[in-house]
């Protein structure tokens, strides 16, 4: 029975967030099938998804991430010297590289899986401040990891040929494995909702520039009716920042209608499911999750026509050009003041949402590991 590990990288980086959701999706997925031995070497890990894991599956402990804190980067080489001790004792079939290393952490006779999630670095260098100055080595990372790959896993066709043409890699050697769905109602919400009704939603950071979020916020100030009738949510990232709230008083948006509000996957799923809909204004995406969050929860969808979202969304959206802020305010326009419309997405969303699922996903990955041995 072929070993199978998942290495540490990304559960110490990751509190909450959509690659270490990914990550242990499949692995816990793959672990439930009768014909593959799996492990997590979490080693010291930060990451709540784990939590959540069989004790046995894990080789690691939870550390505290205090508040305010980041997790010191000793704690990251210290498991990386850990980690291939750890795997060069114990010679695993596969290590699926959770996150972009510059050095190769598995033994020589254990093969190598790597996913690839998107590739922002390189196509929107010009946004990436840390890129432009040379601080951030993720390019230049992820180009390493993906050539000692014996097999790259991308989350969607657009990601791959993105992959292939940016840094020539050869196709035969790249495999699409779609994401699922993971969020679910929960009826122990403490959160009033109705407090926020009706609103529009938001999900996610808003810092990096091709997440469009400025153009987003022109687009609902453009318009009187979106103004006068919806409240604005936007759930996770930071607390509005100061340029933000700058922001807002230049488009003379009234604070008392914009919400940030923050929680867990329960709190988030209940906020989908509340939302008159949910706007994705990102200029590019690797996958696009909320997607699914968003089409699992009946929540009606008005997204960017760029990258892997009508890949993803199929016909279940509004769709809008991200660069153009009156496209953007048509498209919500259009749902919100048509039950219709809104009916319609949502019924579009529940057969679209059939062709994802994270057995799927853990399925199809399996199907990569084995092809190596």
């Amino acid at each position: 029975m072929p070993i199978i590990v998942y290495d540490h990288q990304i559960f110490w980086r990751q509190k909450y967030g959509g690659v270490s959701r990914y990550i242990y999706e499949v692995a816990t997925k793959v672990s439930e099938t009768d014909d593959c031995q799996v492990k997590i070497l979490g080693l010291a890990y930060a990451n709540e998804y784990l939590k959540e894991c069989q004790k046995d599956l894990i080789i690691g402990l939870p550390v505290p991430k205090f508040p305010g804190l980041q997790i010191p980067k000793i704690i990251g080489k210290t498991n990386d010297l850990v980690a291939k001790n750890w795997l060069k004792n114990n010679t695993p079939d596969i290590v699926h590289e959770t996150y972009y290393h510059s050095d190769r952490l598995a033994p020589k006779k254990s093969k190598i899986v790597v996913t690839v999630h998107d590739m922002i670095h390189e196509k929107f260098t010009q946004f990436l401040r840390r890129e432009m100055f040379g601080l951030d080595k993720t390019s230049q990372i992820k180009k390493q990891a993906v050539t000692r790959a014996d097999k790259i896993i991308c989350v969607s066709e657009n990601t791959k040929k993105d992959l292939i043409e940016i840094l020539d890699i050869n196709p035969e050697k790249v495999n699409v494995v779609y994401h699922g769905p993971s969020l679910k109602i929960s009826t122990n919400s403490q959160i009033n909702l109705e407090k926020f009704k009706p609103y529009i939603l938001y999900v996610g950071e808003r810092i990096s520039a091709h997440k469009n979020f400025r153009l987003f916020l022109q687009a609902y100030a453009n318009s009187t009716q979106l103004k006068n009738n919806f409240n604005l949510v936007f759930f996770g990232g930071s607390s509005l920042s100061k340029a933000e709230l700058k922001l807002i008083q230049e488009l003379e948006l009234s604070t008392e209608k914009i919400f940030q509000v923050s929680g867990n996957d329960k709190t988030l799923a209940n906020f989908y499911h509340s939302a008159s809909i949910f706007v994705y204004p990102s200029l590019y995406e690797g996958f696009g999750i909320p997607l699914l969050e968003a089409m699992s929860l009946d929540c009606p969808i008005a997204c960017s026509n760029t990258s892997s979202l009508p890949e993803v969304v199929g016909n279940a959206a509004e769709f809008f050009d991200p660069e153009q802020p009156e496209s953007m305010t048509n498209a919500m326009e259009n749902v919100l003041f048509s039950s219709g419309k809104s009916t319609e997405l949502v019924k579009l969303a529940r057969e679209q949402i059939k062709k994802f699922s994270w057995e799927k996903a853990a399925e199809e990955t399996k199907k990569v590991y084995l092809s190596l041995l």
